[in-house]
């Protein structure tokens, strides 16, 4: 008997009146389409005569039942009729009728109405359906947005914010306030910030969600930060490292002590970056530990913690505490005042190899960030090993890839040749179901690296300027954010307007 492949499968639900997921799923059977009075079924027992003569009876018509396997059928089932099935508009429809805007003064009443509002299951399942849809789209980010007349929901996607079929205003309080049930926060709160963390086990995966609430002119604004250990790359050559740069970077990260800091805005790779130099340099003889802020992955082998300001463990009190617990390598989250940079400095100084991310647009705005939260130049050059700046550029869809023209204006934008330009393909995507019609699927990273050589250190201690420590730096070698763009646009793997979108002029 001939087996149906999973493209025989409906694209979209065959419908029966008061067919029941349950019974498909017992049965093992789904419809595959109805031709007058034949529907056709995929079953994984064609021979299971009481189902089809139950089918039979029920729908009134001859049915024809053909061979699948069962875990096709009971996919598909999941696909075409399960939670995931459901357009928005079904399930907002669903939503409460009843839900009024909350006031926004503390009211017990009005309080308790909410949380009965947020615990209804059309709520639950607007709720989880939104998460789903942002799970399946690979988003980074949901944001959900109170305007005066509008609740917006956008996903980040490769870093782009899109904006998806919202519901309507009436079901924000409701909707937020379900978000930060799910969160174990406060929902009588709307007037501070508050942040929480919500695990979710989603086809099989375990998913966690960051959870930010802020109060704003018409409600709480809320961003749920999406972390996928799945998604995770711990590869140096997939995470886009120059081939030129990752040598050295492996020389630089076998040193016994010293400081290593990866720089950039929130949202640009660094995490990942650093990451992956942890798993790299992982091993049973050295003893890891990271403070971070939140830990948004867990990492086999290496002694994680959580920063909590409300109970006062910062970067700088945690600090002072694991360099008491023996360690061989540290991470600091984030170094952000003096007090933090001059543990973090001394610590480098007294055996230890420390890794750190700072919030600059390069890697010699590093230094001069550095000392102006106080640190002492000297001994900045005396522990500093090298520094890393970095971006995410979209990667055109490999599907719709195809040669394009490019404007002069870009070319000069650029900064490039014509004579580079005329010996460059350049490549964009046409848009297609893969990428949706963006033209790009998933991001690389560019990277700028700053080894601290002795003339650096030199200029460092003669408080020199960013751009005396760029010029010194460009002069033995250093290849910036937007050249190392460029050589990604030339292998085809990116576009001139991305790596213009996220670097800045050299």
């Amino acid at each position: 008997m001939t087996v149906l492949s999973i493209k025989d499968y409906p694209k979209e639900p065959v419908v029966l009146d008061n067919l029941s997921i349950k019974f498909m799923k017992q049965a093992r059977f789904i419809p595959l389409r109805i031709k007058n009075d034949l529907l056709e079924i995929a079953m994984a027992d064609p021979d299971d005569f009481y189902t089809i003569e139950a089918l039979s009876l029920a729908y009134n018509k001859k049915i024809r039942a053909l061979k699948g396997e069962e875990a096709d059928i009971l996919d598909t089932v999941e696909r075409l009729y399960g939670v995931g099935s459901q357009s928005m508009e079904m399930i907002i429809e669903e939503a409460g009728k009843d839900v009024y805007s909350i006031n926004p003064d503390r009211n017990e009443e009005d309080i308790d109405h909410l949380r009965d509002l947020a615990s209804e299951a059309p709520i639950i399942r607007l709720v989880n359906r939104l998460i789903l849809d942002a799970v399946k789209l690979q988003a980074s980010d949901i944001h959900l947005e109170p305007f005066e007349n509008q609740f917006r929901v956008r996903y980040r996607i490769d870093g782009v914010l899109n904006d998806i079929e919202s519901p309507p205003y009436r079901l924000q309080a409701a909707i937020v306030s379900r978000v930060k049930i799910m969160a174990k926060l406060d929902i009588a709160e709307r007037r501070l910030p508050q942040d929480g963390r919500i695990k979710l086990k989603i086809a099989e995966k375990e998913i966690d969600l960051r959870i930010s609430t802020i109060p704003t002119m018409f409600g709480e604004s809320v961003v749920m930060r999406i972390l996928d250990r799945d998604t995770l790359i711990l590869d140096f050559e997939k995470l886009g490292f120059p081939k030129g740069i990752l040598p050295k970077y492996n020389d630089l990260i076998s040193q016994p002590y010293g400081m290593i800091l990866v720089t950039g805005p929130t949202g640009s790779g660094k995490t990942s970056t650093l990451y992956a130099t942890l798993s790299k340099i992982n091993s049973s003889e050295k003893k890891i530990i990271t403070l971070e802020d939140p830990v948004e992955y867990q990492l086999n082998g290496v002694n994680q913690i959580q920063i909590n300001p409300r109970i006062g463990m910062t970067f700088a009190n945690g600090l002072r505490s694991i360099v008491r617990q023996d360690p061989d390598i540290i991470l600091v989250g984030e170094i952000r005042d003096r007090e933090t940079a001059e543990i973090a400095i001394q610590s480098a100084l007294t055996g230890h190899l420390l890794f750190s991310t700072l919030h600059t647009n390069d890697a010699t705005g590093a230094i001069t960030r550095l000392i102006e939260m106080g640190v002492e130049n000297f001994l900045l050059s005396s522990v500093l090993l090298g520094i890393f700046a970095q971006r995410l550029v979209r990667v055109i869809c490999p599907h719709c890839k195809r040669p394009v023209k490019i404007e002069n204006r870009l070319i000069r934008a650029m900064g490039i040749t014509d004579d580079e330009a005329d010996t460059t393909e350049f490549f964009a995507g046409r848009g297609c179901e893969e990428c949706r019609y963006t033209g790009f699927k998933g991001r690389i990273g560019i990277f700028e690296y700053m080894p601290v050589s002795n003339r650096i250190r030199e200029e460092i201690i003669k408080n020199s300027s960013a751009e005396r420590i760029k010029e010194v730096a460009m002069q033995e070698g250093m290849i910036t954010l937007r050249q190392d763009g460029w050589s990604k646009v030339r292998q085809g793997i990116t576009t001139v307007p991305e790596v213009l979108r996220v670097s800045l002029d050299q």
